[in-house]
């Protein structure tokens, strides 16, 4: 089995290295199973040197000009020789523990796909309340977080990939999509939670409570008008880093 994974980074300078580090180590890790892979990363279109920096480390790097998340995942997809595509944001560190639960449920041949559960350091009360109540809605209704989003290639291409008419929370689309196509097929979409998937909680640094519910506002009760311009979703796209 050869496993694509592919790394979506806009100006991502500060922590791209420590995200190859850990792909790296998680592959290493599992050097006793069965499998190949390749890393690719995209370069959306940076203004630092994500890129350079991604080449240093031994990746592949993809350049996709427009700066949406959906099109650098897509960009990276079509680029991919893997007959399975793990999608990693560039902010968080793949585990070997959750690579070897990845690998597992793709050995079993009855999943169409997975998702993980999130992991994030120092958050205030709220803010965990908030990964708690996303957490129980993602094991629930079988939603992968996009910081990690695990399929088969021919599944990706049969939906069409990331929709890339949203400019943020594509991939709960994706994963609908995706459990459709299963189930049609007698397979599953699941999401791991035994190794949760640590990712960075920079925004919180980065943006005041007051804008990040501010957003999260409008993401809830303008859902049409907020998710297809991204005038209106400054925590995804104003560059803060």
């Amino acid at each position: 089995m050869h496993l694509s994974i592919v790394i979506p980074a806009f100006n991502e300078a500060r922590l791209i290295e420590q995200t190859l580090r850990s792909v790296s180590t998680a592959v290493a890790g599992n050097a006793m199973l069965s499998f190949t892979s390749e890393v690719i990363v995209v370069d959306n279109n940076s203004t630092d040197n994500t890129a350079e920096l991604a080449r240093q480390a031994g990746a592949r790097v993809v350049f996709e000009p427009i700066n949406q998340i959906g099109r650098a995942r897509n960009a990276g997809a079509a680029q991919a020789t893997g007959e399975w595509l793990l999608f990693l944001d560039a902010d968080s560190l793949l585990s070997p523990g959750l690579l070897t639960d990845i690998l597992r449920v793709i050995e079993t041949g009855k999943y169409v796909g997975c998702g993980s559960t999130l992991r994030m350091d120092g958050l205030p009360w709220w803010a965990n309340l908030t990964l708690q109540l996303w957490t129980s809605t993602s094991v629930l209704c079988r939603w992968a977080a996009g910081a990690l989003v695990v399929c088969r290639r021919d599944a990706f291409q049969a939906v069409g990939g990331f929709d890339q008419e949203l400019y943020a929370l594509d991939e709960i689309r994706l994963s609908k999509q995706l459990n459709q196509w299963g189930r049609q097929r007698g397979l599953q979409f699941t999401i791991l939670t035994k190794h949760p998937l640590e990712t960075s909680s920079r925004k919180l640094s980065l943006y005041s409570s007051r804008e990040i519910a501010s957003q999260i506002f409008r993401i809830f009760f303008l859902p049409n008008k907020t998710l297809h311009d991204k005038k209106h979703l400054s925590v995804w796209y104003d560059g803060r880093r």
